[in-house]
C-alpha cells in the first residue's frame, strides 16, 4: 500500500467531514513511528493496544468524539468510530500507528472459526509454577500485590514499561513488580547475553542501563537460569515482551500507562479500551448509526 503525498493530519479533520472523499483516499502516514506496546515473537494481536488519547492525538479530535475503539478482524488493525457534526466516520489504524485508512472492515463471508473473532476472556495461569528467586525487584520488598513481568533487556516497549512500573509503586506502595529475564532472541540476538548478566548482577539499575542503550559488563557468574525462564514462558504461552501477570494469574501482554495497570490490578477495564458497542455515553443510538442530530429528534 503506497503512502499518499501531500496528505498530513492537519488535512484529518477536514477528511472525516468528507464521505465522498473517505470512500476513495488511500491510507496515509502519521509519520510517528512504531507505536506498538511490547517485542513479540508470536501473534501481534496479543499485546498491541490503542488507547483513546492516542486516537484523539493521531486524528486530531477530542476524546468525546471517538465513538468506538474496537480490534479489528483484519489482523493487524484498530477499528475507531469518529462523531463529526452529528456523523460517524469509520476509520482503520494500523498496528504501527503511522498509517489511518478512511474505511470499514465488511467481512466477505462468515468466519471460518467464530471462535478466533470472538472476544477473549483474559488468559490465566497458576502463578505457583512461576519460580521467583531469580527476580529484580521493583518496589517494596512487603508490598502485598505483586505482579510478575517477563522483560527483555533490548526491548524498547520494556523500557517504556520500566517507568510506568515506577510511578506505580511511587503511587500505590502496596504494589511492587517481580521481573524475570525473558530474552526473544530471534529479534535481539544480544539480549540472551545482556539478560545472563543482570541475572547474575540481580541488578535493576543494570536492566535500565541495558534498557537505555548502554553498554554493561558481561555476565559474571554461569547461570543457566535465563534458558529456564525462557522454557517456563513458553509452557506458559508467554511469547511477548513485556508481558505482566497479576497477583490472581491474569495474563496482561504490552506495556501500559501506569494508571491502566493499576485498574487492570483491580479488575477494571484499562481507560485506552473501549468496549464492542455501537454507541457512547451521552450519544443517541441514531447518531451513533450514522444519523445525524437532526435525524435523532425527528425519530424522538
Amino acid at each position: 500500500m503506497k503512502k499518499s503525498s501531500g496528505l498530513t493530519l492537519k488535512h484529518l479533520p477536514l477528511l472525516l467531514l468528507a464521505p465522498a472523499f473517505l470512500a476513495a483516499a488511500p491510507a496515509w502516514s502519521f509519520q510517528q513511528g512504531p507505536g506498538a506496546a511490547g517485542c513479540a515473537a508470536g501473534d501481534c494481536r496479543d499485546c498491541h493496544s490503542l488507547e483513546r488519547k492516542e486516537v484523539a492525538a493521531l486524528l486530531k479530535v477530542q476524546d468525546k468524539d471517538i465513538i468506538n475503539l474496537t480490534l479489528s478482524e483484519v489482523p493487524g488493525l484498530w477499528e475507531v468510530e469518529i462523531l463529526q457534526k452529528g456523523q460517524t466516520f469509520p476509520v482503520l489504524i494500523d498496528f504501527s500507528k503511522e498509517f489511518v485508512i478512511p474505511a470499514k472492515a465488511l467481512r466477505l463471508a462468515p468466519p471460518k472459526d467464530p471462535k478466533k473473532t470472538a472476544p477473549q476472556a483474559p488468559k490465566v495461569i497458576d502463578i505457583t509454577k512461576i519460580p521467583l528467586d531469580d527476580a529484580l525487584l521493583i518496589g517494596k520488598p512487603s508490598a502485598t500485590r505483586k505482579i510478575i513481568v517477563f522483560d527483555d533487556p533490548e526491548c524498547q516497549f520494556c523500557s517504556a514499561l520500566q517507568t510506568e512500573m515506577q510511578t506505580v509503586v511511587k503511587n500505590h506502595p502496596e504494589v511492587a513488580f517481580l521481573i524475570k529475564m525473558f530474552p526473544l532472541t530471534k529479534i535481539h540476538p544480544a539480549a540472551y547475553e545482556k539478560a545472563r548478566a543482570i541475572v547474575c548482577a540481580k541488578s535493576v539499575a543494570m536492566l535500565e542501563d541495558s534498557l537505555a542503550g548502554k553498554p554493561i559488563p558481561p555476565p559474571l557468574c554461569d547461570t543457566d537460569q535465563v534458558k529456564r525462564n525462557l522454557e517456563l514462558g513458553k509452557s506458559l504461552g508467554v511469547v511477548s515482551t513485556p508481558t505482566l501477570i497479576m497477583p490472581d494469574g491474569r495474563v496482561v501482554p504490552g506495556s501500559k500507562p501506569a494508571e491502566d495497570i493499576f485498574r487492570v490490578l483491580n479488575g477494571e477495564e484499562p481507560l485506552g479500551v473501549a468496549k464492542p458497542k455501537a454507541e457512547a455515553p451521552g450519544v443517541p443510538k441514531a447518531v451513533a448509526k450514522g444519523e445525524t442530530k437532526a435525524d435523532a429528534k425527528k425519530a424522538k
